[in-house]
């Protein structure tokens, strides 16, 4: 009797379940009564902040669309572990803002620090980071060049990776190469180096331009922006780095030159030395002869000897006037300046003679692919 009198737990089941919707907040509860009106306040308020569809929203509108399908950044480096993490993040900062496809190489010079783990480190994480290592020293021009062997984009980008080259002028040099120009070369006006490589750079930069004809005011600005076609038609080696718009000038590729931004040195120290100074003016005599006489090695050497020996026979033809008619049989067999005009004259000869194999050489390996050709039908 006592059992059929007590109530089943069946029945005490909906009371715990409507006890305990009525402790529960409004909005819950409003969802489980569909009769209710949902609270609108919410929804509206997330409605004013979604852009309509026909509208790009801010960060759309900050990315910029430029002709090429995908740009290669370069970094060459040497010893510069606390320098590439902050370089990094501000090239990745400055490509979200470009719509084109991108890489990003770094050549590690044959450093002796911890660059390269920290270049590995951030391969992990970022599969559009390619890195080529040396096993030693060979230079910025070697670094560059098996950069230009490998790159995949039709747009070149190069810097250095001391943080003075700012990676936010990269926007600036694209626009400049999408005017037509072949190469852009950045100018660092108001420089942050010190007062000796200020002013070698000035000297080396006017010289380099009253030989060479090329106008820019900064030759060896390591940001610069190529197309594709500069890069495959160029070749780099020594130091000739410094001279990579003077190169592509005589391939035939148009040169301009753009005002960028340039910081100080926040890390390590500079690699720039007086040894380097010297070297850029036995570069720039290579550099003249490679871009103007190496297909007529006839016209340097040619025209030297000649100017030589002319200047050895017009010395050899005094001296003869004056033996036959001033002081007829004077002895001039012991005169210093005969052997000086016999000297000129063998010399010049010998200049000659060079430049005739150089013509021989020149001939015999002539090739069609050192003609780079702009278009073709």
């Amino acid at each position: 009797m006592d059992n059929q009198n007590k109530p089943e737990p069946q029945v005490q089941q909906p009371k715990a379940e409507i006890t305990s919707a009525q402790n529960q907040p409004p909005q819950q509860s409003q969802k489980q009564n569909p009769t209710k009106k949902p609270y609108r306040r919410y929804y509206n308020n997330r409605k004013k902040f979604r852009p309509s569809s026909g509208e790009p929203n801010q960060l759309q509108q900050q990315v910029q669309n430029f002709g090429f399908k995908k740009i290669s950044i370069v970094v060459p480096f040497l010893n510069e572990e606390e320098s590439l993490r902050p370089l990094y993040n501000e090239i990745k900062k400055t490509l979200r803002g470009i719509s084109s496809d991108y890489e990003i190489i770094f050549v590690d010079d044959g450093s002796s620090d911890k660059s390269l783990n920290v270049i590995k480190e951030l391969t992990r994480t970022d599969n559009k980071i390619h890195y080529y290592s040396f096993r030693t020293n060979y230079g910025k021009s070697a670094a560059l060049q098996v950069a230009f062997n490998h790159v995949t984009g039709d747009a070149v980008i190069t810097m250095d990776a001391d943080l003075q080259d700012d990676p936010a002028e990269i926007p600036n040099l694209l626009k400049k190469l999408e005017e037509g120009y072949d190469l852009v070369s950045g100018w660092k006006k108001k420089r942050y180096d010190p007062i000796i490589k200020k002013l070698s750079s000035k000297f080396f930069n006017y010289i380099t331009r009253l030989f060479t004809k090329v106008k820019i005011h900064d030759f060896n600005c390591g940001l610069k922006a190529y197309r594709k076609q500069v890069v495959q038609n160029i070749r780099v080696y020594g130091e000739l780095h410094r001279y990579i718009p003077v190169l592509a000038n005589w391939k035939g590729f148009s040169v301009a030159e753009i005002i960028v931004k340039h910081h100080p040195r926040r890390y390590g120290k500079t690699k720039f030395g007086i040894t380097r100074f010297f070297k850029g003016f036995v570069d720039l005599i290579t550099v003249i002869f490679t871009t103007r006489y190496i297909k007529r090695p006839m016209h340097l050497f040619g025209f030297v000897g000649f100017f030589i020996a002319l200047i050895g026979i017009v010395i050899n033809l005094i001296l003869a006037y004056e033996w036959f008619f001033i002081k007829p049989h004077s002895p001039i067999a012991n005169r210093p300046v005969f052997f000086l005009g016999i000297l000129l004259i063998i010399v010049g000869v010998q200049f000659f003679a060079i430049g005739l194999l150089g013509e021989i050489l020149v001939h015999n390996f002539q090739d069609e692919k050192e003609y780079v050709i702009k278009e073709q039908k």
